[in-house]
């Protein structure tokens, strides 16, 4: 593999939507409140040309095979924005690639001036689960923000102040 990250460009909607709803369709978690329905899943280019948002693409040879990015979800705290949409193609995983993904978002909302880092994920998605514990994000019970997840029952939070 031949691993190059980029940011999102406006060919990238098609392709990012079809790998995104193929891991909710892999892990059988293709239900209303998640991504998977979500309108926005369609125009990632667009959603991530605002402000404080950033979307990193992981591609093998022109391919994509991953990606991730911050968002500055309305109706989350001062200060904190969501890391999101962190999806790899099975062939993809295990490599540090999502990883990689993630440190540069992490990297990115510290440039952005953020001091938290929120997110939204489900048990069926366990290792990437395992990978932000690692990573420093902790458990918490309550929702913030409103994503429109409302079937993401796990909520995770990172202080970016280090």
């Amino acid at each position: 593999m031949e691993i190059a990250y980029r940011l999102i460009a406006p060919n990238d909607n098609i392709p990012l939507a079809t790998l995104i709803r193929s891991v909710f369709r892999e892990f059988e978690i293709d239900q209303p409140g998640t991504v998977y329905t979500d309108p926005t899943t369609d125009h990632l280019f667009e959603l991530f040309s605002i402000p404080k948002s950033i979307y990193w693409v992981a591609e093998d040879s022109g391919t994509i095979i991953g990606g991730c990015g911050i968002y500055p979800t309305d109706g989350l705290p001062e200060g904190c924005a969501e890391l999101v949409k962190l999806y790899l193609l099975p062939e993809a995983r295990g490599k540090g690639i999502g990883l990689t993904l993630m440190q540069k978002s992490i990297t990115a909302a510290i440039t952005f001036g953020f001091t938290q880092l929120y997110l939204e994920s489900l048990p069926e998605l366990g290792k990437a689960v395992s990978m932000y514990e690692k990573a420093g994000f902790r458990h918490i019970g309550e929702p913030l923000g409103n994503s429109g997840h409302f079937a993401c029952n796990i909520r995770m939070i990172k202080d970016l102040r280090q």
